[in-house]
C-alpha cells in the first residue's frame, strides 16, 4: 500500500494491484491546492462539508462512497461507522463517517472530522485498526489532546494526524487550527516526521506504536 497526503484531510491510498482510493477531496482550502484532475477508482467522502466533498477534482469511472454500507472496489474493502462532527450528537455540525479501508492486509481508519471520543459501540464497529488517520486541529474537530485519547482507544500501530495548522495554510490557518505539537506531545510515541510517500506492507507495521506526519508537497498540487 502507498499513501500520500494532499493536505488538510485528503489522502490517496493505492494498493499493490493499483486500486486508487481518494479520501475527502477539497479542491482549494486556504493555502492548500489539490491537483486536478485526479485519476482514481474510488472517492470516499466522510461528510458533506465543502472542504471534504469536492468530488469534481476526481476523474475516471470511480465509485463514490459516502454512506456506511460495506463496499468492495476491486481488491479494496470499505465500510463506514457513524459518528459526529461535534460533542453534541451532531446538533452543531452534523454527522461524520469514520471509514475503515482494508487494503493489502492493512486496516486503515480515516476518522473524517470526528469531534468526540468513541463510544464502546463505535469501537466495536471499527474493530482492530493498523493505521489511524485522525483530525487534531481543534475548534471544529478533536484537538490534539482529545485525538491522542482516541488513538489510545484504538491503539493502532501508526497514528497519522490531519486537519491541523501548517505553514502551507498561511496565517489564518495557523490561527484557526492547532499545530501538530500538542498531539505529538500528548501521545508520546516515537515520531517519523515529514514523510512524502508512505509505502507499507503488513509485515512492515512497526512493533512499537509510532506517530507519523506527512509533508505537504506542493508538486502534487
Amino acid at each position: 500500500m502507498k499513501m500520500i497526503w494532499y493536505g488538510h484531510s485528503s489522502f490517496m491510498l493505492t494498493s499493490e494491484q493499483g486500486t486508487r482510493v481518494l479520501i475527502d477531496p477539497y479542491g482549494k482550502f486556504l493555502g492548500y491546492r489539490m491537483p486536478k484532475p485526479i485519476e482514481t477508482d474510488a472517492v470516499i467522502v466522510t461528510h458533506n462539508h465543502k472542504d471534504h466533498n469536492q468530488i469534481q477534482v476526481a476523474s475516471g469511472s470511480y465509485v463514490l462512497i459516502n454512506e456506511p454500507e460495506p463496499r468492495t472496489v476491486r481488491d479494496v474493502a470499505v465500510r463506514g461507522v457513524r459518528t459526529f462532527h461535534d460533542k453534541h450528537n451532531g446538533a452543531k455540525r452534523g454527522g461524520n463517517l469514520c471509514f475503515v479501508i482494508e487494503m493489502d492486509g492493512i486496516v486503515v481508519c480515516h476518522a473524517g472530522d470526528l469531534g468526540h471520543l468513541l463510544t464502546e459501540e463505535q469501537l466495536a464497529s471499527l474493530g482492530a485498526i493498523d493505521v489511524l488517520i485522525v483530525p487534531i486541529g481543534g475548534r471544529m474537530t478533536l484537538n490534539g489532546t482529545e485525538a491522542a485519547q482516541v488513538v489510545r482507544q484504538l491503539n493502532p500501530a501508526i497514528a497519522i494526524p490531519m486537519h491541523y495548522g501548517t505553514k502551507a495554510l498561511g496565517l489564518l490557518g495557523r490561527i484557526v487550527f492547532e499545530k501538530s505539537a500538542p498531539f505529538i506531545q500528548a501521545l508520546g510515541r516515537p515520531l517519523t516526521a515529514d514523510v512524502r510517500t508512505l509505502a507499507l506492507s503488513k509485515r512492515e507495521l512497526p512493533d512499537k506504536p509510532q506517530t507519523l506526519t506527512f509533508q505537504y508537497v506542493q508538486q502534487y498540487a
